[in-house]
């Protein structure tokens, strides 16, 4: 049977579900794709797809989904599933697409081609500031800070080398606004973000990286808070979202190609800046 009949589409996928008792957290992470050799995900914010190595005791994407596969849960035991590694990696506040391979060979063919110095995904975010040009770049390289843990800085001597495309999907003048397509050539940890606070354009809610909320408050004239009440921030966490990715399939070499739709906070947020911002598109 060929690969293509084998696939299972997003709106029939059952949702992988996952929970770590020891914090009481629970998600139910929406299936993106699906067939004999990858699995992609749809990432929440705030669940690192890796163990954190500064709080092992933090709950993973990957150490929760080994466990699963382990107890037999019922989204592995359905899938028959064995064995699980993901290609490529997303901060923990990021979210969107996880691309992950259900054997070695998949893993293998996956990481020859993001190892390699091209833009396989493609982020969306939404920063603070102004930019003329309608695409830019930058090659800052990237080490971590010395004396705050799990902080990245830009280190002309001592980083690594990351380069980092980005192109002006849409320009919120009146709020201060970017809407940015993210192209990384590298996949350093936490990359664009360190990247767009160098280029002073600090993503929205990026609070370790200069990104300062986005209230309703500033976009909405007649906007008013009722007695007693405290406003929320339109986007509850850091405005970076992976929405696609593009590879050939490591069975058969098929351009493939996987979007993850927005999280709902970036679409409103996006909706009531179009609505009181006055973008004008590039």
């Amino acid at each position: 049977m060929s690969l293509q009949n084998h696939l299972i589409h997003s709106s029939v996928a059952q949702p992988v579900k996952l929970s770590a008792p020891e914090t009481g957290q629970f998600w139910e992470i929406p299936v993106l794709w699906e067939d004999d050799v990858l699995l992609a995900l749809n990432k929440p914010a705030g669940l690192p797809v890796s163990p954190d190595r500064n709080d092992p005791d933090r709950p993973s994407l990957m150490k929760l989904l080994h466990r699963g596969i382990e107890r037999g849960a019922p989204w592995a035991k359905e899938r028959g599933l064995a064995w699980l590694m993901n290609a490529h990696r997303l901060d923990a506040a990021t979210t969107g697409v996880v691309l992950l391979a259900k054997t070695k060979p998949a893993l293998v063919a996956l990481a020859n081609q993001f190892g390699a110095a091209k833009p396989h995904i493609t982020f969306v975010a939404l920063a603070r500031g102004s930019r003329s040009e309608d695409t830019f770049a930058t090659d800052a390289a990237l080490a971590p800070h010395p004396l705050q843990t799990g902080v990245i800085r830009v280190d002309p001597k001592a980083g690594k080398t990351a380069r980092t495309e980005f192109t002006v999907r849409e320009r919120f003048t009146a709020a201060g606004c970017l809407l940015l397509e993210c192209r990384p050539f590298s996949g350093r940890a936490e990359q664009i973000r360190v990247h767009l606070r160098h280029l002073r354009l600090p993503i929205v809610g990026d609070a370790i990286y200069g990104g300062p909320p986005l209230l309703l408050s500033s976009l909405k004239p007649s906007y008013h808070l009722k007695p007693g009440q405290s406003e929320r921030p339109l986007i509850s966490d850091t405005a970076l979202h992976c929405e696609q990715i593009r590879i050939a399939h490591p069975a058969g070499g098929t351009e493939t190609k996987i979007t993850a739709p927005w999280p709902k906070d970036l679409t409103v947020a996006v909706k009531y800046l179009r609505r009181y911002a006055h973008p004008a598109t590039r």
